[in-house]
Parts: structure tokens; sequence; C-alpha cells
């Protein structure tokens, strides 16, 4: 592998993991308090929070995750 593509890919890499740093901490939290116990959490915000914006954070969050693993790979298998 040419130094060109190698280090397109570090710098690649190192925009993805940056980029989910910021993306995990954007996210709220999981937990819904003492409303789950009584059932409270179960309203229109939580049955709808796929198409919202915590859950396209969600999925931007699985697929940085993705590529980070992908490019992991590529680059522990390049690295030697």
């Amino acid at each position: 592998m040419s130094t060109v593509v190698k280090t397109m890919f570090e710098v690649l890499y190192i925009v993805i993991c940056i980029a989910i740093i910021v993306i995990v901490l954007m996210q709220e939290g999981k937990n819904s308090g003492l409303g789950a116990m009584t059932g409270a959490a179960d309203t229109y915000w939580s049955k709808n929070k796929g198409r919202s914006t915590e859950g396209n954070l969600v999925k931007i969050t699985t697929v940085l995750g993705v590529l980070f693993m992908i490019l992991s790979l590529v680059l522990c298998k390049y690295m030697v």
C-alpha cells in the first residue's frame, strides 16, 4: 500500500474517532428515571424516538462504529 493511501486512511480514521466521540456526547442518557416503573415512560416521544434527532444520532453512531472497525482492520493489516 502506498504511503499516500495509508496516510489518507489514517486521517480518515482520526476524523471518524473524533466524530464518534462528539456524537456519543450529544446523545441523551437511556434511563427514564422513576417514570419507567409506573409506565409513564411510554409516551409519544419514546414511541417515535427512531424518527427524532436522538434516533438519527443512534443510527449515525452505528454507521461510524462500523466504519471504525473496518478501518481498524484495514490499517492493522497494512501497518506491518
